[in-house]
């Protein structure tokens, strides 16, 4: 049995997705129980703030995805998978976890190590920045604006779509030869915000453009809407990671491990176009 924590976020709804359509029977973990599960998928409470949903969650599971979005709940979770008997563990990370670089990779690396040190086998997924958050984050001021908002200033990121993720641990958690690796995961280009503009300005027909802000105008846009203070300390240090180029550099391991190349920007704007209009 796998089990998928994190199961209805922008990653985890992708990782069930690609497991369910190659027919894999998984768990996924929801804090709350969506309608109309898919076939072969048993969705179960597991909410991090809830410490009894984890253990009856981990019943019978010998691999388990973990990925949290502030990383802390995950040392606890560890520790109940290997009380319950769960053989290896497949973590959704940060690029370049491994250099602690910035906050996020520390914070990853330091849930990395106690996995490593738990004695189960291992299998680190360290994407850079998702497509999604153009979504998840930006969407408001495009569609409001026909504006992004960053402080990275004209270095270009190698943002992956979590399709690809979601692909890409879908091979990891059914096929063997994984165990103690860490894969950096990329998509095919590195992408300006002013290319992004670009890509979005022709993809929706109206313009889009991108305004540089400072990492103070960034961190006060962030609490004010609603982010606490330290995880928008973080979100500012690792803007400051990609304005360094820290995530500049594509990666070949989407296309090694699940065939086919990673999908680009311009697409995921067409399959996502509505979500800016």
């Amino acid at each position: 049995m796998i089990l998928i924590t994190g199961a209805s976020g922008t990653v985890g709804r992708e990782v069930v997705k690609a497991l369910s359509a190659g027919g894999t029977r998984i768990r996924a973990g929801y804090r709350t129980r969506p309608q109309n599960l898919p076939t072969g998928i048993d969705g179960v409470a597991l909410d991090y703030d809830r410490p009894e949903t984890i253990r009856p969650a981990l019943a019978g599971v010998e691999t388990l995805f973990l990925l949290s979005n502030t990383v802390a709940p995950e040392a606890s979770v560890v520790d109940e998978a290997r009380k319950a008997g769960v053989k290896r563990i497949v973590k959704l990370s940060v690029m370049n976890a491994d250099k602690e670089q910035y906050t996020f990779a520390k914070w990853h690396r330091a849930s990395e190590k106690h996995i490593e040190s738990s004695g189960l086998g291992w299998t680190f997924l360290r994407p850079t920045g998702f497509m999604q958050n153009v979504i998840n984050y930006m969407a408001g001021t495009i569609r409001g604006q026909g504006a992004i908002y960053s402080s990275v200033g004209d270095v270009g990121i190698a943002a992956i779509d979590a399709r690809d993720i979601g692909a890409v641990a879908a091979r990891v958690l059914t096929s063997a030869g994984h165990e103690g690796k860490a894969y950096e995961l990329t998509g095919p280009t590195a992408l300006t915000y002013d290319q992004v503009a670009e890509v979005l300005t022709r993809v929706l027909g109206k313009p889009v453009r991108y305004v540089r802000i400072t990492p103070d105008q960034y961190k006060q846009a962030a609490v004010g809407a609603g982010t606490p203070e330290a995880y928008a300390d973080a979100l500012v240090d690792l803007e400051r990671h990609y304005a360094r180029g820290g995530s500049s550099v594509v990666s070949p391991a989407v296309k090694q491990l699940t065939g086919r190349d990673p999908i680009p920007f311009e697409q995921f704007a067409r399959d996502n176009a509505a979500a800016w209009r």
